[in-house]
């Protein structure tokens, strides 16, 4: 699921991944470095019900994937802000971006992965940033490759990308 800020990506995702049969993991990776963070993710936990298992992976991601019961059904949320943990950390992200294709590609049961659309914005004016929207749109651009379903949502309306045949 990619899309941009506000555009409905977690909502939409959230709906796909409940047509699976419960308990759903819902995999966090943000973490509350300030008050406004923290009142986001709050946001996001009140919209899951029963039925969902949240768990929290801010870095080891692949990790937490290969924890989970392969069949379970798995919401991912969001990419971005993993890839962001990881840049701020200087960490591998190459390497950290294969353990993470890795992951996706052993699991037989859905997985969907939530991840914000950077690129399509202006270039932004510092080397950090700079290197975020590129390792972003890289990493979207890999996974979408072994997806069998990308789906961009615009306003809260999804556009499907891609879409295989199981």
């Amino acid at each position: 699921m990619l899309g941009g800020a506000r555009s409905g990506k977690s909502r939409f995702a959230e709906a796909e991944v409940r047509r699976q049969q419960a308990p759903w993991a819902y995999i966090a990776t943000a973490e509350a470095r300030d008050a406004e963070m923290a009142a986001r993710i709050a946001l996001h936990r009140s919209r899951r019900g029963e039925g969902w298992q949240t768990h929290e992976a801010p870095l080891d991601l692949a990790g937490r994937l290969q924890a989970l019961p392969p069949e379970q059904p798995v919401l991912v949320d969001c990419l971005t802000l993993w890839l962001t943990n990881h840049l701020l950390a200087e960490h591998d992200l190459a390497a950290e971006g294969a353990a993470l294709e890795q992951a996706l590609a052993a699991r037989p049961g859905l997985t969907v992965c939530v991840a914000n659309e950077v690129g399509f914005g202006i270039v932004p004016d510092n080397a950090l940033a700079r290197r975020f929207r590129d390792a972003a749109g890289l990493l979207n651009q890999r996974l979408a490759a072994r997806a069998r379903r990308v789906v961009l949502v615009v306003a809260g309306l999804p556009l499907i990308v891609k879409e295989e045949a199981p």
